[in-house]
């Protein structure tokens, strides 16, 4: 790694927007999406095992379907 490596890694992950930042990388990081998250739930099993189909959300804008 060199000086110039170092400094674009930093500008990549400070410089990223809020949304990208404090983004959950695993299933136990959401919250609040137990009845399709919890332990026993077909999306979290679905997730679990790698068998994931198209999935098709709804609801009004501004809550997270993308």
């Amino acid at each position: 790694m060199d000086l110039f490596e170092f400094t674009r890694q930093g500008i990549l992950k400070n410089g990223a927007p809020l949304a990208s930042r404090v983004r959950p990388t695993t299933i136990d990081e959401v919250v609040g999406q137990d009845p399709l998250l919890g332990k026993d739930k077909l999306l979290y099993r679905s997730i679990k095992a790698d068998r994931i189909s198209s999935l098709i959300f709804y609801g009004p804008p501004g809550t997270g379907k993308t």
